[in-house]
């Protein structure tokens, strides 16, 4: 009889309506306020609310990014511009491959008529 091993998993759903303050976020990521603050400045993350740091408030999306950037800084060594420029070239990349899939829709559309 065989024996299955595994490991278990642990993790939060997040959803659209997710609003974090700047504080909230970098405990999120395990990253600091001064790194969120640079990376608005270099047009990673786009904070809504106010003008301030403490208005800001983030949402599942920016929460998303900023684990990509993080990984990108501290795992690859990816200065600040560095990250701003891939962050862009994956959000190109997935635009793109989102229209691909829905060109392939059209097509196969128009192939069953």
């Amino acid at each position: 009889m065989a024996h299955e091993t595994g490991t278990a998993l642990r993790g939060s759903v997040v959803g659209d309506g997710l609003q974090l303050t700047a504080i909230e976020l970098c405990r999120a990521c395990g990253t600091s306020e001064q790194q969120v603050e640079i990376w608005v400045v270099e047009g990673v993350l786009q904070p809504e609310g106010g003008a301030t740091r403490e208005e800001w408030r983030f949402g599942a999306a920016a929460l998303a990014r900023l684990r990509v950037a993080t990984r990108l800084a501290h795992d690859l060594e990816v200065n600040d511009s560095g990250v701003a420029i891939a962050l862009d070239l994956l959000d190109r990349i997935a635009a793109l491959e989102s229209h691909l899939l829905r060109l392939g829709a059209l097509r196969d559309e128009k192939v069953s008529r």
